[in-house]
């Protein structure tokens, strides 16, 4: 038997999602300077419901922004558009729209997916073949678990389970938090853009807050 420790986490990185785009011409023009400024993983674009031809070149407007920063665009549903916008894939709303988009969407493109209430439905969809799970969005009503839950369900599936885990966080306290709590990837959307010092401000606070969440459990296990 090997007594090799296990290989050190990567540090946690931000995944931005953005507000929900009717005209892309202001987030063209603002995202490359946030991108510039943090290391973002990934863009979820939140598309306004029109017809499939507006959306597919709302997409095709960001992703080359996004992708050239080096960063991976996601659509928020919608899969059926993912490929014929350029996208690198979709987040699912629930374990019944990742089974219906994995055929759509694998081997080439990205399936995460959220809505996940309980730890059944979790590990369903690791066994589907999830990319990401994504813990803490608010439900249709716009209720969440409570940010311990959260942290909870975070650290119970990162101590057991390989599929990245994301969590959305409404709060910098709580990108450190879930950060400490061992997600991979920290979710954040609304606290960035109505943050009164301007997006870019919030974001690097956001980094600063996953960074020194990092740095302490990394030294707390040296």
């Amino acid at each position: 038997m090997s007594n090799k420790s296990p290989p050190p986490r990567p540090a946690p990185r931000l995944y931005l999602a953005t507000p929900v785009v009717d005209d892309p011409a202001s987030l063209v023009a603002e995202l490359p300077a946030l991108l510039a400024a943090v290391d973002v993983a990934a863009v979820l674009v939140r598309l306004k419901e029109t017809d499939q031809r507006t959306m597919i070149s709302r997409i095709k407007a960001l992703a080359p922004i996004v992708q050239t920063a080096g960063a991976a665009l996601l659509v928020d549903g919608h899969p059926e558009i993912v490929a014929r916008g350029g996208a690198d894939g979709a987040h699912l709303p629930g374990i019944a729209a990742l089974k219906e988009a994995m055929p759509s969407l694998k081997p080439d493109r990205i399936a995460g997916v959220g809505g996940l209430t309980t730890r059944h439905h979790s590990m369903d969809a690791g066994e589907i073949g999830a990319d990401y799970l994504l813990f803490g969005e608010p439900d249709a009503k716009g209720e969440r678990p409570s940010s311990q839950a959260i942290a909870e369900r975070i650290d119970w599936w990162a101590e057991l389970f390989e599929p990245p885990c994301v969590g959305f966080a409404i709060s910098f306290e709580e990108a450190h938090d879930f950060a400490a709590s061992g997600a991979d990837f920290v979710l954040v959307g609304d606290l960035v853009w109505a943050d009164s010092r301007g997006p870019k401000a919030a974001l690097i606070e956001a980094d600063a807050a996953i960074k020194k969440a990092f740095a302490a459990v990394a030294m707390g296990q040296g």
